[in-house]
């Protein structure tokens, strides 16, 4: 028995040797990539914009406020990068980022949209925090978007439409909700695990985790 436990000690402290420590400061990579990836989804924000108008216009014909189920595209860039950068703050720098190149190219909401693009971020960014910044699955980030289209809905309700009544606004929220995990949350996941499919994203764990699962899932 006496003789047993020295092994089983070393044995445990060469695992935990050996276990890589999991870093919440930034790196120059997560910097470059979180940076990348917010232009390139600022760019798609500014193309939404001519197919939300007419998009919009037709639901919301049907049932005013359905119109906010099309804004969870404007919400993919902070869950896009979470998910890859794993850091603190990535949702929120990635909103943030996105939304000033979108107003750069010129949009009608003008500067506006880096209000916006703040407080979109902080929604997703406060749903990773709960989570300590370690748990990316698939329901955390539905949830981080859910949360960034609440904080879409009831934004949008206080400063565009403070004069519409309560049932307007409470339809537009709960479809802003909606859109967020739908569009910004699935969405957004299944872009990242369509990316680290092609290997580009190997240096993050993401990257890692998709290549350790593709043995199992050819065998």
């Amino acid at each position: 028995m006496p003789s047993g436990t020295p092994t089983t000690t070393t044995a445990h402290s060469t695992a935990a040797t050996s276990a890589p420590r999991r870093s919440l400061r930034w790196r120059v990579v997560d910097i470059v990539v979180a940076s990348v990836l917010a232009v390139a989804v600022g760019v798609v924000f500014k193309l939404w914009e001519f197919g939300y108008e007419p998009l919009s216009a037709a639901v919301a014909l049907l049932l005013p406020g359905t119109q906010a189920l099309f804004g969870g595209v404007w919400l993919l860039a902070g869950p896009i990068v979470a998910i890859i950068v794993r850091k603190p703050g990535a949702a929120l720098y990635a909103e943030i980022v996105a939304a000033s190149v979108e107003a750069l190219l010129g949009t009608q909401w003008g500067w506006s949209t880096l209000e916006a693009g703040l407080v979109q971020g902080l929604g997703a960014e406060l749903v990773l925090a709960l989570f300590l910044y370690r748990v990316y699955r698939l329901p955390v980030v539905v949830l981080a978007g859910a949360a960034a289209g609440l904080a879409l809905g009831i934004n949008d309700s206080v400063l565009w439409y403070a004069g519409l009544d309560g049932a307007f606004k409470a339809v537009y929220i709960v479809c802003g909700t909606i859109s967020g995990a739908v569009i910004a949350g699935l969405g957004s996941w299944l872009v990242v695990r369509a990316l680290a499919r092609t290997g580009v994203l190997s240096s993050f764990a993401v990257g890692r985790e998709h290549a350790k699962r593709r043995p199992s899932s050819a065998a």
